[in-house]
Parts: C-alpha cells; sequence; structure tokens
C-alpha cells in the first residue's frame, strides 16, 4: 500500500467539561492547520486530520493553550489512522462473510441493524440472552408501569381534592407482575421480534466472542465481518461493601419482580433508578430510606431543584441519609442490617429487604476484546473516539455498554451513527452536548444543557429566570407546590443554555426546552411565543420572564 498522505488523529484531551470547551479546542487546531476537528467533551477527544508530514506535538501544543489562563487542558494519548490520499490507496479489506455483525439486541443493535439494512448492508446479529435489551424487559417499559401503579394507588389513599373521597381496597402486586409480563412480551413482538423478519437480518442466539480483528465465534460459528458493532448493554454493578455478597438484595432488575411488597426497605444509591423505585415502594405501602455517600441529593442538579424533590418526597414520608457512608452489612433474621458512617457518628439501619442501586457496569467480560485489540478503560468499557470507533478501526460500539447517558434515545441515536460511520466510513462525531434527562418521580425532574455552574465554568456571563411552582397554573390546579421550571442563559446573546424543571409534567416540557437549547433559541423566543395556559410547559416562558421581572405580579398569560 502506498503512503497516505494524511492521518486521522483521535487525541485524548482531559479538561473539557462543556461545548464551549469543544469550540475552543476546534477553533485552536484549525488555526494550527488541522483538518475538520471534531472534538467531545464527554469522551474526552478530539478527532482531526493531518498532513502526514505535519508534527503532531504542534496540535498538542494548540490544544493546550486553547485554555487560556482560564481553563487547563491537558493533551494525552494519540491514536493516528492512515487515510487514503493523492497517492495512497485505502487498505484492502480480507474476504467477508457478512457486512455487518451486531453484538447484542437492544435499543443500540435494532436502530444499527434497521438503519445498516436500509443502506443495504448484509447484518448478522448475535444475542445471548432475551431479545430487547434493557429498556423493554428490564427497565423503561416495567419501572414506568410499577411507577403508574403506585401513583393510582397513591392517588387513591391519600386524594388531596376535598370532593373526592377514595381509599385504596389493596394491592396485589403479584397480578401486577402478571400484567406486566404480558405488557413486555407485547412490546417485544412488536417493537423488536417481528422487526427481524420484514428488514430481513439473521440473529443467531449464543454467546458472540472475538477471534480476532475482524472475525467473531458464536456457537462454534465463525464469522469475518467487514465492521462490528459492540450493543451488549451494562448491568446493575455492585459495590465492595463488607458483608454485601453475604445477603440477599435485589438489583433494579430483580425489585421489578417481587410479588409482595416488603414492609421496609433500604436502598443504596440516590440516583434516578434509586428515587423512581424508592418513591414506586414507598407508595405501594414499604418504609423506604435512601443511603448515599454524598452529602446532597443529585448533586449535578440546580440547588433548588434537586432540594424541591427531596421535599416532596420526605413529605411522602422516605427518608433519606445522605452523607453516609456504608461499613458493613449483615444479615439480620430474615432481614438486613446496615451499619453507616454518617459525619463521623455510627448508626445503624435495619430493613426488611435491601436494594443495590449504584450505577452500571458494561456488558463485556465474555467478549474477548483483548483478540480484537479493542482497547478498554478501567471500568471496562471499550474505548472509543468521538465517532464511536474502538481501538480497532473495524469495531464500533453504541449504547450503554459505553457508560455514557443511560437512556434508550441515546442508544438508539448512537446505534444509527455508529452503523453509517462503519459502513460508510462518514466519521461523524456523536453529539451530546445537549441530552435530555428526565426522572420519572412525581413531581417529575428533569434537565437539558448546562446548569448555571456548569455555564459559569465554561465562561459564559450567566443570567437565570426561576418560575417557581407557585406561579404555574398547572402546578397550582394539581396542588403540587414543590419546585418550578429554572432558565440559563447566556447574558451576552440571551441564548438558551439550559433549562431543568421539577414539576407534574416536566418530561413533556423538556422536548420544548431541548429544542430551545439544540437551535440556540433566546429568552425573547421563549418569552413571545404563544404558550397554552394550563399546561407545565408554560413554566417555560415564565421562568424567561423571570430573568427581568417578577412573574408572580402577571395576569394570566400577561
Amino acid at each position: 500500500m502506498a503512503l497516505s498522505s494524511e492521518y486521522e488523529v483521535v487525541l485524548v484531551v482531559d479538561g473539557m467539561t462543556c461545548a464551549a470547551c469543544e469550540r475552543r479546542v476546534e477553533q485552536a487546531l484549525t488555526q494550527a492547520g488541522a483538518r475538520n476537528p471534531s472534538a467531545n467533551w464527554r469522551s474526552r477527544t478530539v478527532t482531526f486530520r493531518m498532513p502526514a508530514d505535519a508534527d503532531l506535538e504542534r496540535f498538542r501544543r494548540a490544544v493546550a493553550a486553547a485554555g487560556g489562563s482560564r481553563h487547563h487542558y491537558v493533551p494525552g494519548e494519540a491514536r493516528m489512522q492512515p487515510l487514503p490520499g493523492a497517492g495512497g490507496t485505502a487498505p484492502v479489506s480480507e474476504p467477508a462473510d457478512v457486512d455487518f455483525v451486531i453484538l447484542g439486541s437492544g435499543s443500540a443493535a435494532f436502530a444499527a441493524a434497521i438503519e445498516a439494512r436500509q443502506l443495504g448492508a448484509s447484518v448478522v446479529m448475535i444475542e445471548r440472552g432475551t431479545i430487547g435489551g434493557t429498556c423493554v424487559n428490564i427497565g423503561c417499559v416495567p419501572s414506568k408501569f410499577l411507577l403508574r401503579a403506585a401513583e393510582v394507588a397513591h392517588e387513591a389513599r391519600t386524594s388531596p381534592y376535598q370532593a373526592v373521597v377514595s381509599r385504596l381496597e389493596g394491592i396485589d402486586l403479584a397480578a401486577h407482575v402478571a400484567q406486566k409480563r404480558a405488557l413486555i412480551a407485547e412490546l417485544r413482538r412488536e417493537k423488536y421480534e417481528d422487526l427481524i423478519a420484514f428488514y430481513g437480518w439473521e440473529l443467531i442466539r449464543g454467546e458472540g466472542r472475538f477471534v480476532d480483528g475482524q472475525t467473531v465465534e458464536v456457537n462454534g460459528r465463525r464469522i469475518r465481518a467487514r465492521a462490528i458493532l459492540i450493543a451488549t448493554g451494562a448491568q446493575p454493578a455492585v459495590p465492595p461493601i463488607p458483608g454485601l455478597r453475604d445477603v440477599p438484595f435485589l438489583t433494579s432488575t430483580t425489585a421489578l419482580d417481587l410479588d409482595h411488597i416488603p414492609a421496609s426497605l433500604a436502598i443504596l444509591g440516590a440516583g434516578y433508578v434509586a428515587l423512581e423505585l424508592g418513591q414506586a415502594f414507598q407508595r405501594l405501602g414499604s418504609a423506604v430510606t435512601l443511603i448515599q455517600r454524598r452529602p446532597r441529593l443529585l448533586p449535578e442538579a440546580e440547588p433548588e431543584l434537586a432540594s424541591a424533590l427531596q421535599q416532596a418526597l420526605e413529605a411522602e414520608g422516605m427518608r433519606f441519609a445522605l452523607g453516609s457512608h456504608v461499613l458493613q452489612i449483615e444479615r439480620v433474621g430474615a432481614g438486613v442490617r446496615l451499619t453507616l458512617n454518617q459525619s463521623g457518628h455510627t448508626e445503624t439501619i435495619e430493613a426488611d429487604a435491601l436494594l443495590v442501586a449504584t450505577g452500571r457496569q458494561p456488558n463485556t467480560d465474555q467478549l474477548n476484546l483483548r483478540a480484537a485489540g479493542v482497547a478498554v478503560d478501567d471500568r471496562g468499557a471499550p474505548a472509543h473516539d468521538a465517532t464511536l470507533r474502538t481501538t480497532n478501526p473495524r469495531v464500533y460500539v453504541a449504547g450503554d455498554v459505553t457508560l455514557g447517558p443511560q437512556f434508550v434515545y441515546v442508544a438508539a441515536y448512537e446505534g444509527r451513527l455508529a452503523a453509517r460511520n462503519a459502513l460508510l466510513g462518514e466519521a461523524r462525531p456523536a453529539d451530546l452536548s445537549a441530552v435530555p434527562a428526565v426522572i420519572f418521580t412525581s413531581p417529575q425532574v428533569v434537565s437539558v444543557g448546562q446548569t448555571r455552574a456548569q455555564a459559569e465554568t465554561a465562561g459564559y456571563s450567566v443570567v437565570s429566570g426561576f418560575a417557581p411552582a407557585a406561579v404555574i397554573a398547572r402546578e397550582r390546579v394539581n396542588l403540587q407546590p414543590y419546585g418550578g421550571v429554572l432558565v440559563v442563559a447566556d447574558a451576552d446573546s440571551e441564548q438558551i443554555l439550559g433549562v431543568h424543571a421539577v414539576a407534574t409534567a416536566a418530561g413533556e416540557l423538556i422536548e420544548a426546552a431541548t429544542l430551545a437549547v439544540v437551535h440556540r433559541l433566546t429568552l425573547d423566543d421563549l418569552r413571545n411565543h404563544l404558550s397554552p395556559y394550563l399546561t407545565s410547559s408554560e413554566g417555560l416562558r415564565l421562568a424567561a420572564l423571570a430573568v427581568t421581572q417578577d412573574v408572580a405580579r402577571l395576569s394570566c398569560c400577561a
């Protein structure tokens, strides 16, 4: 093969924290002579092209200097891939049995397979377990089904309206589980199983593992592929707490299959899984305590909104042991006892059941990634660049296995992108700068874009407006007093940088907020559009108005 005249470089850059950092790094590289720079602060990488005879150190120095006196960018390891250029030719692929092999069958895998088939590629999908992955089987669908059932039970037991007198006759959790399984089977068939024949790819059930950088083996069959996608998802992580492995405990998976309601439930962790399942079991009749090492609930969230959620959950009876380090867990009768260190004091908590909700770990142990030349990070997730390509240029990655944002819509987006990059060589970077997040508690918690602290760190002059629940008519008629809507904007351009909310239907308003952030709408855009009255999303307009005036002093829709 003739020498390439150009290289594609994937450079690790520590210190990037936001989209503004990405722009600074990209601008510095462009000025230094790089082509098509694309930075991604979440993956800590920047991808660019440079002439084969250029000095890589020149670009490292440009990145290091991009932060000026306020930001500290540290260029690290670089991976260089020869590209075809004048007088050069692309590497010749060895013969392949199939265009695209996909490991996994969840949202990322199916989105990738559909995209690949629509591009005309031949596809083989390998799945060792249940088709459909986490979301439909053990994640989004069953958890939200439980949350809705718990909400109905709570409303029946505690109607806040004086005109409504109601009572809860009882809860049959075994019947709920049976109904849930029927719903899951129906959705799995409609959204996954039936699509395989419709789009026309091969499904192999078995444990897939790499034999080399281009070959996967399953059930004794070896398949050589032009490109391979790792979309094997993640599973609940179990922390190394003394005694934990010696006691019975629940995970997010097994908790959803309980056929009885524990009288008391201790939960390790206070992220979205812990909060959602914690409120569900509290409403179904458990006495729930959430235990977290960090001293504040949702420490990355806007403080007043995190506090509002905690107040709402405490009003329903939930207890919080924040800033607590678990020293020991032991069995006591049919339950467990946890010994905690809280602010230098030792205390114990006993519960009938224990739920571990302390994060996720990637499903990569059985893949034999070393044989494929795919490096992993210290958590076992495949190392990859902004285009989702791993250290093996034939192998891409998408979805929860990356340990990026653990959302089904992110997984599907990455699956589509990885398929195009792998099969067409488009080298498009994943843009996760405006990922909407929803915690389906009641009230719901949402966010998209930057918080005030993140925007200030990125160098913006920040203004913000907050519309409390008391000024949002929908929250008033819902008798929901907690939280509100917060808008973060750049003081100079008034561009919307982030939106954060705690509200009854906050999950519905975040779609409009995401469009505002992605398309760089301004405060005036939010102030001057027609917003339907008595919706939670009216809070967007009120928050934008609150930047410059007291929205409690406005008439309806003024």
